[in-house]
């Protein structure tokens, strides 16, 4: 592959010994595609051009082959060609300066030339060599004239003659130049085609309008469909309950520029369905401008494997459900007409309704919508409101909960609950419980829980009740599960808790 630095061979050296065998020679001239460049309007100024200056009736550019010259362009001649035979330029191209015939009757080895002797009568030729960026000769610029010129060409016109050689060897080698770009780029072409049909998935690019414009083999093996070009042409492809939504969620990633990333059905060439996770990303290529390149991944089997887990799951999940109805059940079953142990089997009862309310918020499928911290609270003080007065409020941010956290979290705040239905706010009329969710609070990325009551008219426990088993399994949950703090104050206002959890332990 071409790739000289230069474009153009030093003026004033003769042209390399090594190029001007001619076997080499000519593949270099063939290299530059020189038939394309026939009557080329540029090189055609030239011509005209030194023709003026040279004050000359006949100028051409001359391409030396084989058997034939070439003119790629001319003026005051009609020919299109000459022998090889006759050529005066095949003598020009291997100096290193303009050769110049002041009169070819007089010259040996043209005076029975038969461009000499017959049309176009030359008598005056004038011709600078075209050598290529190797240093093989091609052919010339030149003048002819079909009077004598004892005298030459003046040193203006030896040197316009020179320069504007120099101009027709750099029109012919930008068009080698171009040709040869192109060729690399074709390479390229075909390197990055066969790269992307190498991928087990499907892969494609896309302008930043969604025109696509490169799609590789695996859209047709699997589909059976011509290439798509336009967002449209993928319609016959995808499920069409997946279409709308996998085309607004790709419309939206055109229009704001951030990663698509959407599950949707791929129809095979069968008429089967398979599951297919399509994601492109936005690459910018430059001012103003902007590509999109994106892969298609099979994964059916993943797909399908979680949606096993999640009906083994969704079952575990029932039995469990039924469990903690069973185990009720039998607790009230066992403490009937024990009054003995009522209060105990009621507070037990309670807990294990707080431990199925935190267990809807992890449910796989079935789970409270949203299943925030906000929500869980609410459902956990539920039981404590009234139709005809609202004992308690909660309000602040929807922080979502993990799987994990759920469990520990409806403790902590069911045995809150229950402390406050004994003896505080709860346990009279009069009383309220405000709980306020932060997020991002304690100066960091923390999310903390103010509880607080109001309670100026109920009894406030003593010393021993305040820090009995409720209070242990309220710090076991905080600090040791959770890893958070745990503050108490007790006033004659009532209650004020304050609980931090690391963001990380309350979304587990």
């Amino acid at each position: 592959m071409y790739r000289k630095g230069s474009i153009l061979w030093p003026g004033g050296k003769a042209p390399s010994d090594a190029h001007c065998d001619e076997d080499k020679r000519l593949a270099i001239l063939a290299a530059h595609g020189v038939d394309a460049l026939v009557d080329d309007p540029e090189l055609q100024e030239l011509v005209e051009l030194v023709a003026k200056i040279c004050a000359a009736p006949m100028a051409l550019v001359t391409m030396v082959e084989e058997g034939r010259q070439l003119f790629l362009t001319r003026t005051g001649i009609d020919a299109r060609e000459t022998p090889r035979s006759t050529s005066f330029c095949a003598h020009a191209m291997l100096g290193s300066e303009a050769m110049e015939v002041c009169d070819a009757h007089e010259d040996e080895r043209f005076a029975d030339n038969a461009l000499v002797t017959g049309p176009p009568y030359i008598r005056f030729y004038a011709g600078h060599p075209l050598i290529s960026a190797e240093g093989a000769p091609l052919g010339a610029l030149c003048v002819i004239d079909t009077v004598p010129r004892s005298a030459g060409l003046t040193g203006f016109q030896q040197e316009s003659l020179g320069v504007l050689a120099r101009a027709v060897m750099r029109r012919i080698s930008q068009r080698r130049l171009g040709e040869t770009a192109q060729e690399a780029v074709a390479v390229r072409d075909d390197y990055l085609q066969r790269m992307i049909d190498s991928v087990p998935g499907i892969a494609w690019s896309a302008d930043a309008s969604g025109k696509f414009d490169q799609i590789n083999a695996q859209w047709e093996d699997l589909t059976g469909l011509p290439k798509p070009t336009t967002v449209e042409d993928w319609r016959a492809a995808i499920h069409p309950d997946d279409w709308d939504k996998a085309l607004a969620a790709f419309e939206a990633s055109l229009e704001s520029g951030q990663p698509y990333e959407y599950e949707w059905r791929l129809k095979l060439s069968d008429g089967d369905y398979r599951w297919m996770l399509s994601r492109a990303v936005r690459i910018p290529m430059g001012k103003d401008a902007n590509r999109w390149f994106g892969t298609v991944i099979d994964v059916d089997r993943q797909h399908r494997l979680s949606e096993s887990r999640d009906l083994l799951a969704n079952e575990l999940s029932h039995r469990i459900k039924n469990i903690f109805a069973v185990v009720s059940g039998l607790v009230a079953i066992r403490s009937r007409g024990k009054p003995e142990v009522a209060d105990f089997a009621a507070e037990l009862n309670q807990t294990i309704r707080a431990l199925g309310a935190a267990h809807d918020y992890v449910r796989p499928g079935h789970g409270k919508g949203g299943g925030t911290l906000s929500g869980l609270l609410a459902d956990l003080l539920a039981p404590y409101g009234t139709a005809e007065q609202e004992r308690f409020s909660v309000s602040g941010p929807g922080i979502k909960i993990g799987a994990r956290a759920a469990t520990p979290l409806a403790l902590i705040f069911h045995e809150l609950a229950t402390n406050s239905a004994k003896y505080g706010a709860l346990s009279c009329a009069e009383g309220h419980v405000t709980v306020t969710v932060e997020d991002d609070c304690a100066g960091g990325d923390d999310v903390c829980v103010n509880w607080e009551e109001s309670a100026r008219s109920c009894g406030i426990p003593d010393e021993s009740e305040r820090e009995g088993f409720g209070s242990r399994l309220l710090r076991m949950a905080v600090e040791g599960q959770l890893g958070g703090t745990f503050e108490r104050t007790f006033s004659e206002e009532g209650l004020e808790v304050r609980i931090v959890f690391p963001r990380s332990a309350v979304e587990s």
